[in-house]
């Protein structure tokens, strides 16, 4: 029995992506599909990182496949591709930058920092290459989470060359002031200081850079999200009404200024007792969630209130890495990929494929 590319197509169709939720068929993802007699090969082409569930979207696609009757060997390679998306109009991108994805909160407090790196660091483990910008000067917790030390260098004496640690590259203030020294710099100042350390950084081929807003939504954050080229927003929150309300603001301020909101990160969701396993929502429940329902934003996933995210965070070896394999890394991971699949959901940038005219004397 010859099974044509009609078949194979249909079964491919009834194949979800546990990530995006779409079929690789109408995700486009199904490249390739080649029948030689009764075997098929084909590529499977995410638009997202995903090297921990490769394996799981592998084994899907072959099961489906390989349950058509007449069908012999099933060969599946999948693999992922990373491209740039737009920004906000009349932002240009930054060279080395594909996508730089803002990390916010309303109000301090709620752990937006600790959810950037981990963020960071589980981009960078789904097979990304990553970048983090502390954007915090007037509290810059980066480098001690990152575990980074010393100061940056300077190439060619323009540019600075980013920090690494734990496989993504850094920077923030903190590498170039005293740890103790207090940033007593009013806001256009800030702003200077913050456009100098994401231009001034000569990034590597980012695919992503996360960067690690203050929180608030006053002139800082508001000038950030008007001159730096966001693909989209992540914003962070904790259960809690008021946290709720700040969180709320945040979301409005990027919405005026067309930056996409990728989804909320409930952080502190329950807290798990260590000793007997009792599970309790300390900052109520449900919070995050009725808020995406209100603004019909995406809920990416809830965190707990654990002990070990801080500890790892505060050794310098946050939880995506000091527990690879760990539950909570999971729930990091998660969050990651749907963040890319947001980011990859959203309209290509498609300028530097459009050729410069060059003026020369002749």
């Amino acid at each position: 029995m010859t099974v044509s590319e009609e078949v194979v197509k249909a079964a491919l169709k009834e194949v979800v992506d546990p990530n995006t939720h779409k079929d690789f068929v109408s995700s486009k993802s199904a490249k390739n599909i080649k029948i030689e007699g009764s075997d098929i090969s084909l590529d499977i082409l995410l638009d997202y990182p995903a090297k921990s569930v490769l394996g799981e979207i592998e084994n899907l696609v072959s099961q489906k496949l390989g349950a058509i009757p007449g069908v012999g060997k099933v060969s599946v390679k999948v693999s992922s591709r990373i491209v740039a998306h737009s920004v906000q109009r009349g932002v240009k991108l930054i060279p080395g930058i594909k996508n730089i994805i803002a990390v916010a909160s309303g109000k301090g407090g709620v752990g937006k920092s600790t959810t950037a790196v981990n963020l960071a660091l589980a981009l960078s483990e789904e097979g990304a290459k990553v970048g983090i910008l502390d954007a915090d000067i007037y509290g810059p917790s980066q480098p001690a989470m990152l575990g980074i030390h010393g100061q940056p260098e300077s190439l060619d004496g323009k540019k600075m060359e980013p920090m690494t640690g734990h496989g993504i590259q850094a920077m923030s203030i903190g590498f170039l002031v005293d740890v103790e020294a207090p940033m007593v710099w009013r806001g256009p100042m800030v702003t200077q200081a913050l456009e100098q350390l994401l231009n001034d950084t000569n990034w590597h081929d980012l695919d992503y850079l996360v960067i690690d807003l203050p929180p608030g939504t006053g002139d800082v954050q508001l000038t950030l999200a008007q001159k730096v080229p966001l693909t989209g927003a992540v914003i962070v929150t904790t259960p809690q009404d008021i946290a709720l309300l700040d969180a709320r603001k945040g979301l409005r301020m990027f919405e005026k200024v067309g930056v996409p909101i990728l989804g909320i990160v409930e952080n502190m969701s329950t807290h798990i007792c260590s000793n007997c396993g009792h599970e309790e929502p300390i900052f109520g429940a449900g919070g995050g969630e009725k808020m995406c329902r209100d603004y019909e934003v995406e809920f990416l996933g809830a965190l707990p209130l654990d002990i070990h995210i801080r500890e790892q965070a505060d050794s310098g070896n946050p939880t995506v890495v000091a527990d690879r394999e760990g539950k909570i890394s999971a729930i990091y991971k998660t969050i990651a990929r749907r963040v890319a699949y947001k980011v990859s959901d959203l309209a290509q940038d498609h300028s530097a494929a459009f050729p410069k005219i060059v003026i020369q004397n002749t």
